[in-house]
């Protein structure tokens, strides 16, 4: 009994530690030298910020990321620049790693980092551009494109977070997350910028008489809910974050994207179980504290 009490604790951090490794491998890029981001103290959000609280949970942000991406595609332009302009066919998995660090920099990163991912991306956005299928031209870095591609991120991810971690989240709170994730709108060049949520529901709704699916949404859209990331389990996993980004669609929306869901109970209980399991590997974890500046190592897995 005695060797079983000394050994379960090392296999117990054992599977944690194994856990966050293939989380890391999934969201960063091994050959370009990636690693996770290290939370500072003077990045643009402060530590006790509404977005810290928000955009570090790796469920609810993956879960959040798959319903504001099938959301932001209903618009032409947006799968226009998608369809135009992107690896998505060969590399989707590529694509939202992408945006995973893109939020990872801008959120927790020093702020001349946070300022300088923006800013690369907004270079980006200058430069794409196109026809739509029925002739009418689109510029990625039109002000009112940008605005729905952020609104629906953000409210994605906010209700994500509400659904599986916080579900009696002040309406404060959710003002303030729009609020302090209008800060990254503003500098990308996004007009109107919703602060609050009523404004951010309000500017969804005055989207909707342009949203449209067709034969190319729907191509986008499988190919997105049905990537592999090249494990049995991960897959798995991976599976229960596609479906409960399904099911975080508006009704609307997945009824325009023709989406069918397992009952809604079960995707939401084992889209819990996923965010209870992860929660139980990320204790320790370096993810969760704030560092120096002058700590630029990774300190430890």
């Amino acid at each position: 009994m005695a060797r079983t009490g000394g050994t379960s604790p090392r296999l117990f951090e054992s599977a944690r530690a194994a856990i966050r490794r293939r989380i890391t491998e999934l969201f960063n890029d091994a050959s370009k030298g990636e690693r996770p981001i290290l939370r500072r103290a003077d990045a643009l959000f402060a530590p006790d910020s509404v977005a810290w609280r928000v955009n570090g949970d790796i469920v609810t942000m993956m879960i959040g990321g798959v319903s504001g991406l099938l959301l932001q595609m209903l618009h032409p332009a947006v799968l226009a620049g998608v369809w135009d302009h992107s690896d998505f066919r060969s590399d989707m998995h590529g694509r939202l790693r992408r945006t995973a660090k893109f939020i990872a920099v801008t959120t927790y990163d020093h702020a001349e980092h946070g300022l300088a991912a923006i800013d690369r991306v907004r270079g980006i956005h200058d430069r794409i551009g196109g026809f739509l299928p029925d002739g009418a031209s689109y510029c990625a870095s039109d002000p009112a494109l940008l605005a729905w591609v952020h609104v629906t991120e953000a409210i994605s991810f906010l209700n994500a977070w509400i659904r599986y971690a916080e579900p009696h989240m002040p309406v404060a709170d959710q003002d303030r997350y729009f609020a302090e994730m209008a800060v990254v709108a503003d500098r990308l060049g996004a007009a109107p910028v919703p602060r609050d949520r009523a404004s951010a529901e309000a500017l969804i709704r005055s989207m909707r008489p342009a949203l449209r699916a067709d034969s190319r949404t729907r191509e986008v859209a499988q190919l997105v809910l049905n990537q592999s990331v090249g494990a049995a389990l991960t897959d798995a996993a991976s599976g229960v974050v596609m479906q409960a980004g399904v099911d975080l669609l508006p009704d609307w929306a997945r009824a325009m994207h023709g989406l069918k869901m397992p009952p809604a109970p079960l995707v939401r209980a084992r889209a819990h179980a996923l965010a209870r399991t992860l929660g139980w590997a990320y204790q320790g974890s370096p993810n969760h504290e704030v560092w120096a500046a002058d700590v630029t190592v990774w300190p430890r897995d």
